[in-house]
Parts: C-alpha cells; sequence; structure tokens
C-alpha cells in the first residue's frame, strides 16, 4: 500500500505568539505578587533587552551570510 498522501502542517506561529504572551503575563504576575512591582520591572526589562539583543544577532548573522553568499 502506498499512502504518500501527506497534507500540509499546520503553521502554529500565531499561538505560539499568543502563548508566549499568556505565559509571560502569568508568570510576571507571580513575580510582582512575591517580590513586588520592582522585581516583575526589572525583569520585563532585561528580558526586552534580551530579546532586542537577539534580534541584532540574527540580522548580523543575516549580513554575514549574504557577503559569503549564503542564505540562512
Amino acid at each position: 500500500m502506498n499512502d504518500d498522501q501527506r497534507g500540509r502542517a499546520p503553521n502554529y506561529t500565531n499561538a505560539c505568539i499568543v502563548m508566549f504572551g499568556v505565559n509571560i503575563t502569568w508568570i510576571l504576575v507571580m513575580i510582582w505578587a512575591i517580590w513586588g512591582l520592582i522585581a516583575a520591572g526589572l525583569l520585563a526589562l532585561g528580558l526586552n533587552h534580551l530579546m532586542s539583543r537577539l534580534h541584532v544577532w540574527a540580522a548580523e548573522r543575516h549580513a554575514a551570510s549574504i557577503r559569503r553568499g549564503k542564505q540562512v
């Protein structure tokens, strides 16, 4: 039996983004409840900085791959 009928994989990007938002929200609320608003704010600020750095690193890696003649 040759069953080569494969469907496309569903795109879970939006669900992943929404669940990231939900998870980070409850984590920040829990930290706020335990240690206060300053700790939650510092964690949020640190995560924002980390995500910004990841974006810069990805852009630099992409630019370097183009200079080498390869697409990442």
